[in-house]
């Protein structure tokens, strides 16, 4: 699912960039190309498609955004980590042998 919503993500910021490209800043765009005298077929509407177009792909980018943070793969082993962690504070610090109060090579009699 995760790999889908980047590749679905990829297609939509390439296809608006094609769309914003196809604008002109001042509103000229294909609505320049095709304004004549006559209008056929509805031409001077080119724009409003472009704008609505724009903007439901932008939306759609949103929505892509928000939905990878939510399915995106969470890491498995922390949780073994956090384990591992807990069991070493659990288990205590060693204690330390208490030292000989004599060392070993030495009896009773060389202490004289």
């Amino acid at each position: 699912m995760f790999y889908v919503l980047i590749i679905l993500g990829i297609i939509i910021c390439v296809l608006l960039a094609f769309l914003i490209l196809i604008q002109e800043p001042k509103g000229g765009g294909l609505t320049s190309g095709f304004a004549g005298s006559n209008n056929i077929m509805g031409v001077q509407r080119t724009g409003d498609f472009l704008e609505k177009g724009t903007w439901t792909l932008i939306i759609g980018l949103m929505v892509i955004s928000l939905m990878v943070n939510v399915v995106i793969p969470k890491a498995g082993n922390k949780n073994k980590e956090a384990e591992e962690i807990q069991k070493q504070i659990n288990k205590g610090t060693p204690t330390v042998p208490a030292a000989p109060s004599t060392l070993p090579g030495l009896s009773d009699s060389s202490k004289k």
